[in-house]
């Protein structure tokens, strides 16, 4: 038995070294042609390189059909307010995630406070400019959106920025004119408005 071992390693230990002494392969690419300008990447398939290079997904959607025309119209008054806030919330990501980045760079307390302050204030103008226009109606979507594009609700937002009584008093004004801070968006649940976000170009 010994004898016999010995025999296969002294045959593992030959092949090795045979593995060893053959040259590499080198790998297979194809020829360019004239137009040929994009750089992509490849991936080698038993010494071949395959040029390949990712795509965006693309959504299809079908037409709907309406079981009447109200909810034909219903549909359309939700596309109109859908438009009307969504670069209300992306401008709240935007910023939000600006904030976010200035107060981790910014160890200081009081420089961050300045910040938050400062965060605070543009968010107002652009209230007293314009979203103080917005319907109840308008006001219930962009608290949804807020959450759908920030990942956090609005009550969240004020809670972390400026503590846990404002949250509280914001909410309290909210629930009186019809709002909710606390809103948080479901895909599932408000599809529609998913899919006139996903067909209106804000993500191309």
């Amino acid at each position: 038995m010994k004898f016999k071992g010995l025999i296969i390693l002294f045959i593992v230990m030959i092949f090795s070294e045979k593995l060893k002494a053959q040259d590499p392969v080198q790998p297979v690419f194809p020829k360019l042609g004239k137009a040929d300008t994009i750089r992509v990447a490849s991936t080698n398939d038993n010494g071949v390189m395959i040029p390949w290079m990712q795509l965006l997904d693309v959504s299809i959607y079908a037409n709907r059909i309406w079981k009447s025309p109200a909810e034909k119209a219903a549909y359309n008054r939700l596309r109109y307010n859908v438009l009307k806030v969504m670069p209300y919330a992306k401008f709240a990501k935007r910023r939000y995630e600006q904030l976010e980045e200035e107060i981790a760079r910014t160890p200081e307390k009081r420089e961050q406070k300045k910040l938050v302050k400062q965060c605070d204030k543009e968010i107002k103008d652009m209230f007293n400019r314009e979203i103080k226009e917005l319907t109840i109606t308008q006001g219930q979507i962009l608290t949804k959106l807020i959450d759908r594009e920030v990942g956090r609700t609005t009550y969240d937002i004020v809670k972390q920025t400026k503590g846990g009584f404002a949250a509280f008093s914001y909410q309290i004004v909210a629930r009186v004119v019809g709002h909710n801070l606390k809103s948080t968006y479901n895909p599932n649940e408000d599809r529609d408005i998913e899919s006139i976000i996903r067909t209106s170009g804000f993500y191309q």
